[in-house]
């Protein structure tokens, strides 16, 4: 992963829990697109975990964010969809008292209203199989590793 002193224009971010099965797909597909870190060389991939407020740092005054995350979505496990703020309505619901959670969506209005927003935002939510405890993804989304990444290689050309 990159260093964040000197910021390039587009950030990949993935999200998410690696100790929770496919809920780190986000992070591992970082992890496997910084190894291609010569073909993007204009690119930042961070592995941000479960970034919480943090977010807001690692988006700031880039040209683009690609934010990669596991996503419910009533589809098969596997599923990839990319989406914008503004195609989305979040239903998380937050504890709030904790600063390593919150709401994409409202991580991104408030960085609209700092002015350090990007100017395009690419989310890409795959649909987990399993969010059980256990470091090693399913099935289904191990077989599409190779496709999620191109879809996303795709985004960054």
């Amino acid at each position: 992963m990159t260093n964040q002193t000197q910021k390039k224009d587009t950030v990949v971010i993935g999200l998410g829990n690696p100790l929770l099965s496919d809920e780190g797909i986000g992070v591992c597909l970082a992890e496997q697109l910084s190894q291609r870190q010569s073909e993007f060389p204009l690119v930042d991939f961070v592995d941000a975990g479960s970034a919480g407020l943090n977010l807001l740092h690692l988006i700031a005054n880039r040209k683009k964010a690609v934010i990669i995350d596991c996503a419910k979505m009533g589809t098969q496990p596997g599923t990839i969809r990319r989406f914008t703020p503004d195609d989305v309505q979040s239903v998380k619901k937050l504890n709030q008292y904790s600063l390593h959670e919150a709401d994409i969506l409202q991580v991104v209005k408030l960085s609209q209203q700092l002015g350090e927003c990007p100017r395009e935002i690419a989310f890409f939510g795959i649909e987990p199989e399993s969010l059980q405890p256990g470091r090693e993804l399913s099935e289904s989304l191990s077989a599409k590793i190779n496709a999620f990444i191109e879809i996303i290689e795709k985004e960054l050309r």
